[in-house]
């Protein structure tokens, strides 16, 4: 960088924690050539490299600082001991790169400032102030609120991760007042992250509109005789102290002695041998092949080039690369891969495996339902292309053809057996669930386990499938074996216990192999994008949990069953005949050509929208407005529709998936399908069954208990609007959870001023749609109103619960920066649509972005109940209380008669403390307990 002229000076103050933490949030977890952690330090340089780089302009700087943070105990902790309470200590591997840092800062000639008992953002303010004085510019390189208290005609602020500049206007459009008037909205806001206490209820909006309206916080205060609204009024009276002790843990210190003189700030270009030093002693061998000195040293080094320099930080074997998109190119040599037919080859994997302490594996079984699959052999593997295939189950091709030789099962698992349950062994599979039941059939226990699925949806959820063919390809480029080139398809399939050993051993040892290679590497990663907490405390233990779940299965009255589906055919009958009188006759009402046909053509209705086919759309939402229409073909259709599908799905299905051994019916459960964390459930999907309507209720009623016993309903209330008043912070919905309030006639309150039947009904809407991200439009939809009464009845909704506004902002901001969102227990979905040009899916992407923190900390809730409950119930002498189903928020168990109050007690204690002790709640958890003959008794 070329030494500065004599124009006017302009000094830029680089707010070095804002970089700190995006570098170590940017790259994956990387040490230099000495071992250590150095992913941040990596991350940190190259920013300061670019920002160099950029600046080397006619607005650059004539003087440069990176400022830090000395430490965390500073002068307005003794003004309120609880300033940034709440923040979580930063990562210890972040911690122990601090040193680095400041060397790296050093390394490039640019000073870099911090002062015992000052925050950053003081002596930001300090230098600022100071430059002002002497006439010169500033431009303060961060995003932080906080420091745009500071912009006037002399001071603006750089924000690069935006690539913007941000002056008076944009300061205004952010807060509604100017930069003078900053500190003042933001103590009547509060900070939840700094743990400022603020005025409860009172948001952005509101509190620039009381500074618009009153000019400053001590105005505000003086004058809530002029309050007209009584809830901010008091709330205003009541925290007044809050808000003065607010204003100044916001106000800024501006007048300390500088730490160093402003003009040994100056720049004078980045001698090369500091940076080159520093370089080559951390291995930082991209940066250090762009050095060629001058200016050239501060070419523009994009940040994702940088991961070839370092490696990936893990105590475990992986390979070179790390993140989901970066691909390790592998040799899978099949021909290693052995047929294990004697006892002593048997017991020199098992020996092999427990030297080393971890061994992955895979079944192989003649169908893929676990509940009646009959075992056909066992794969391991110990090292990459180092893999077995132990045969126990196989038959010749066809009657005629003799078994190959194999060793005997009971033999296997007798030997595999101790090595399966040892506790200083890690199992590692992929959809490990599967092979549990298959292992428990036989009594083995499998622990500990790693589940490389499982691994890859909690780092990746949202990028794609979590299956291990797709993970190779991703991961590796590598192409497994097909299941269809080894058991072939159609009429020729054969299953697998017929598959020829060798072709049968390629194939799943192949599954072994792949799994290991999986599990070395995702395993690293998890500690370091932090995920290890919904990794270890809900997910992992949850497939031991549900592969109980479905060995239990539910019992189901075939009779019933055969019987409600003669009732809804008369009624499906009755249907078609009203459906054909409304439309003038008949037409095949399963056809949605024909039936777009009738509506918009037969019947001239208004409004019909054609897709790329040529035919009209019949889609739910288009039936569902023309009925709104009164068209009574659309109601009949939908009708139709929902009877004609609950017949084949439920009342039909069901009488065939019952079990002929159990005489129960048994779900299959997705653990990585849902990519909020919700469970999903098929053969039979019980997610599908209506919740509120009396046809749902019919077929709940078939779902009953064995004689002796009844089933129990346990039902989380509200949980995710009680999860969004902790996590938006809503004073009004917490202190309304807490007095056991009817919350949506709260809320009709709130938005209607009055509550009755439609008010109640209408504020119900309104509080689930809000987080879902609805729009005016939507809503106004949902209620049956203009757009614009839509949008009015949202911003009043804002305007009433200020931080449900500021959660949507808070969390979209996060998104749109990181590209995932996380629950409480640190579980990521990632939006890869969120930035989208194409405003469709990115619209889509922002609604699901709002609500998934909460639905995913709602499934996290319930997922730790699920795995506390068994060994709850077992504590408190109740082992024949069996849990059988999860469906949303309900988990639904067959208990002993007699053992009801019992049994209820334990169940909604675990549930109601789902949370703690890794989380408290501000709100309750309220549990709804019933139980009876059936399942819709039970509710």
């Amino acid at each position: 960088m070329a030494e500065a002229t004599d124009k006017q000076p302009h000094l830029y103050l680089v707010d070095g924690s804002s970089y700190i933490f995006r570098a170590y949030h940017q790259l994956p977890p990387l040490t230099n050539r000495h071992g250590t952690p150095a992913g941040a330090v990596y991350g940190y340089t190259a920013m300061l490299w670019k920002l160099a780089a950029s600046l080397e302009q006619e607005d650059g700087p004539s003087h440069l600082a990176v400022i830090l943070d000395a430490s965390s105990n500073t002068h307005r902790n003794q003004m309120y001991d609880q300033y940034k309470a709440n923040r979580p200590p930063p990562p210890e591997d972040l911690v122990s790169q601090f040193p680095l840092i400041r060397v790296a800062t050093r390394a490039f000639s640019i000073p870099c400032i911090e002062e015992e008992g000052l925050e950053a953002d003081d002596i930001i303010a300090c230098y600022a102030k100071a430059a002002s004085a002497k006439g010169w510019r500033t431009t303060i390189v961060s995003s932080d609120k906080d420091l745009m208290q500071l912009i006037d005609d002399q001071v603006d602020m750089l924000d690069t991760m935006k690539d913007r500049r941000i002056g008076r206007p944009e300061v205004i459009e952010k807060f509604g007042v100017g930069p003078e008037r900053v500190g003042d909205v933001l103590a009547l806001m509060g900070d939840k992250v700094d743990n400022v206490p603020g005025i409860p209820g009172i948001g952005p909006k509101t509190a620039s509109q009381l500074i618009n309206d009153f000019g400053d916080l001590e105005t505000v205060l003086a004058s809530t005789d002029r309050i007209t609204k009584p809830k901010l009024k008091q709330s205003l009276i009541d925290h007044a102290a809050d808000a003065r002790l607010s204003r100044q843990l916001v106000e800024l210190v501006c007048e300390h002695p500088l730490p160093e003189p402003l003009d040994d700030l100056r720049l004078k270009g980045i001698p090369p041998e500091p940076l080159r030093e520093f370089l080559e002693d951390q291995g930082f061998k991209t940066l250090l092949a762009r050095m060629v000195g001058g200016t050239s040293a501060t070419r523009n080094v994009p940040v994702q080039s940088l991961r070839n320099d370092v490696k990936p930080s893990s105590a475990a074997p992986v390979p070179s690369g790390t993140g989901r998109g970066e691909v390790e190119r592998i040799t899978v040599d099949r021909t290693l891969y052995q047929t294990v037919t004697t006892l002593d080859a048997l017991d020199a994997w098992i020996a092999e495996a427990r030297n080393q302490g971890f061994v992955a594996l895979d079944t192989e079984t003649d169908c893929i339902d676990c509940i009646v699959a009959k075992l056909a052999g066992i794969s391991l593997a110990t090292q990459p292309n180092k893999a077995c295939y132990i045969p126990v189950g196989h038959s010749g091709a066809d009657m005629f053809s003799a078994a190959p030789d194999q060793l005997a099962k009971a033999d296997v698992l007798a030997r595999l057996k101790p090595l399966l349950e040892d506790p200083a062994v890690l199992k590692i599979g992929h959809n490990l669930k599967y092979d549990l039941v298959m292992f428990a059939k036989v009594g083995i226990a499998v622990a500990p386990y790693d589940d490389t699925m499982l691994l890859s949806f909690n780092l990746d959820a949202g990028l794609g499938s979590h299956g291990m063919d797709e993970l190779a390809k991703l991961h590796f480029e590598h192409e497994c074996i097909a299941f269809k080139s080894v058991c072939g398809t159609g009429q020729k399939q054969i299953t697998f216990d017929k598959v020829p050993l060798d072709a049968a051993t390629e194939y799943a040892a192949e599954d072994a192999d792949i799994t290991l290679r999986l599990w070395q590497r995702l395993k690293p990663r998890v500690a370091a994008e932090h995920v290890a907490q919904v990794y270890e405390m809900v997910d992992r233990p949850l497939s031991a949990t549900v592969a109980r779940m479905e060995q239990r299965g539910v019992k189901v009255d075939r009779g019933y069953l055969s019987k409600l589906s003669g009732t809804f055919a008369d009624e499906i009958a009755k249907l078609e005949a009203q459906v054909h009188e409304a439309a003038g006759g008949p037409f095949t009402i399963g056809s949605p050509q024909q039936l777009g046909q009738v509506l918009f053509e037969r019947l001239g209705l208004k409004g019909g929208r054609k897709g790329k086919s040529g035919s009209y759309s019949t889609d739910v939402n288009e039936l569902e407005r023309l009925a709104g229409e009164g068209v009574d073909v659309a109601r009949l259709v939908l009708d139709w529709r929902q009877l004609t599908k609950l017949k084949t799905t439920y009342t039909d299905a069901l009488q065939a998936q019952i079990n002929p051994d159990t005489g129960r019916v048994h779900t299959s459960y997705g653990l990585a399908m849902a990519q909020t964390g919700r469970l999903s459930s098929t053969d039979p999907n019980l997610q599908n069954i209506p919740i509120r309507t009396e046809l749902g209720r019919q077929i709940r009623d078939a779902f009953v208990a064995e004689p002796g016993h009844v089933l129990m309903s346990a039902d989380y209330s509200q949980i995710e609007l009680r999860l969004a008043a902790h996590m938006a912070d809503v004073p009004q919905l917490k202190e309304a959870f807490r007095a056991k309030e009817d919350i949506h006639s709260m809320t009709a309150e709130e938005l209607f001023g009055s509550v009755d039947r439609d008010t109640r009904n209408r504020a119900k809407t309104v509080n689930f749609a809000i987080l879902y991200g609805i729009s005016s439009w939507g809503l106004a939809g949902r209620l049956g109103i203009s757009r614009e009464e839509g949008k009015a009845i949202i911003d009043r909704y804002f305007e009433r619960f200020p931080g449900i506004s500021s959660y949507i902002n808070d969390t979209l901001a996060f998104a749109r920066e990181q590209g995932f969102t996380r629950t409480l227990f640190g579980r990521k979905t990632h939006f890869p649509n969120i930035r989208s040009p194409q405003m469709n899916l990115r619209q889509g992407s922002e609604r699901a972005a709002i609500n998934a923190p909460i639905q995913g900390t709602s499934a996290d809730l319930i997922k730790r109940a699920m795995n506390r409950i068994d060994a709850a119930l077992s504590k408190a002498g109740l082992p024949d209380v069996r849990m059988l189903l999860q469906v949303h928020d309900e988990l639904v168990f067959e208990v002993p008669k007699g053992q009801e109050e019992r049994a209820a007690e334990v169940v909604r204690a675990v549930m109601s403390g789902a949370a703690e002790p890794a989380i408290t709640l501000d709100v309750p958890l309220d549990v709804e307990v019933g139980w009876g003959e059936h399942w819709g008794a039970a509710h």
